[in-house]
């Protein structure tokens, strides 16, 4: 695999939580001047991870857009665990931890090639109408993805 591709290794089964790994080789504009991966980029690599594991669900995001809903990220608690450096291939598991009448939540960690573990959040998310009233996920868009182990 070249520097910078992404690869997906995507597991959904019926009798485990539904994860999801994306994997992403850090480039030379995401290092700061300490020459690691700036703090703020693990919220992109973070978001990435949730786009690949939406689409690997099956969850239809332009379609739900376009029935005038939106899913917004309302809270990101990280845990800055340890440092990645220019070309480190990293790991973002993302799976869901929670899921309620409008909102829900996803885990997510970002490991090195070694098992060194850089970051860990957990993601609150909320689906609201076009004009930002919170509201159900249409059943036509809600996937077996979204919903975690215990639901």
């Amino acid at each position: 695999m070249s520097k910078g591709t992404l690869a997906k290794d995507c597991s959904f089964c019926h009798n485990e939580r539904m994860k999801h790994t994306t994997e992403i080789i850090v480039r030379s504009y995401e290092c700061d001047s300490y020459n690691h991966v700036n703090n703020a980029v693990y919220l992109n690599y973070l978001e990435h991870a949730r786009m690949d594991f939406l689409h690997a669900a099956g969850f239809d995001y332009k379609g739900i857009v376009a029935a005038g809903f939106s899913l917004y990220v309302t809270h990101i608690d990280i845990h800055y665990k340890g440092s990645a450096f220019l070309d480190d291939r990293l790991f973002i598991e993302t799976y869901p931890s929670k899921l309620k009448h409008v909102m829900g939540e996803f885990s997510q960690k970002i490991t090195k090639e070694d098992g060194t573990v850089c970051a860990e959040a957990t993601v609150t998310w909320a689906s609201v109408t076009s004009t930002g009233r919170p509201a159900k996920i249409p059943d036509e868009f809600m996937v077996d993805g979204l919903k975690p182990e215990e639901n």
